[in-house]
């Protein structure tokens, strides 16, 4: 494998969405689901709002559903966490193994929240680009968010490896024309056949160049 550039998805590929709130894994759980929902739901009806504001109404729902009282002190302390989720430890390895390439993240997070989460985990320069949907107001998995990459880079998609541990992301990649990496950490089973990532990880780290 010699792509040329290296695209990372951010949330749950970089960065550890269930870090926000350990304590609570149903509602983390549920949070997470919920927001994937809500941003196919928006695309399809073209009412974009961005990833803040789709996350606080995913919590809130979640909260509603699994009848968890929470305040609005507590809304916030959540929301505030989720702009520093924690980075997966494959992922700094994997971005130190990888420097000298272009490096980018392409992500349905607001400009705001992403730059939070670089700069809290220390990642501050290690990006050519940080590109976010909210340049095109739609969220994955479109094409014209897929675009962004090889637009910003310079690079066709097919010289690109895009990475994510979402499959459905990999499939949404897949299908624009990325060569993929599908970082597998759960050892789910393989869906899409007609989209099938190029490689499979079981953590970043495992991202090998020729």
């Amino acid at each position: 494998m010699n792509p040329q550039a290296f695209v990372f998805d951010a949330y749950g590929t970089l960065f550890a969405v269930h870090s926000v709130a350990p304590d609570l894994p149903a509602l983390s759980q549920l949070w997470r689901q919920k927001q994937l929902e809500y941003t196919w739901l928006r695309s399809l009806m073209n009412r974009y709002e961005d990833f803040w504001s789709v996350t606080e109404a995913a919590l809130r729902a979640a909260a509603a559903q699994l009848t968890i009282e929470l305040s609005d002190a507590e809304i916030d302390r959540l929301m505030q966490a989720y702009l520093v989720p924690r980075l997966f430890p494959d992922a700094a390895i994997a971005l130190h193994n990888l420097k000298g390439r272009p490096l980018a993240i392409l992500s349905n997070g607001s400009p705001k929240m992403l730059d939070a989460a670089v700069r809290g985990n220390g990642l501050h320069g290690a990006f050519a680009h940080v590109l976010s949907v909210d340049h095109v107001k739609t969220y994955k998995p479109s094409p014209r968010v897929y675009a962004l990459g090889p637009e910003m880079l310079g690079i066709p998609a097919s010289e690109i490896l895009f990475v994510s541990s979402n499959a459905w992301d990999a499939a949404g990649a897949k299908a624009f024309g990325y060569r993929v990496c599908w970082c597998n950490r759960i050892g789910a089973s393989a869906e899409w056949p007609e989209f099938r990532p190029d490689v499979m990880v079981s953590s970043l780290d495992k991202i090998k160049i020729a």
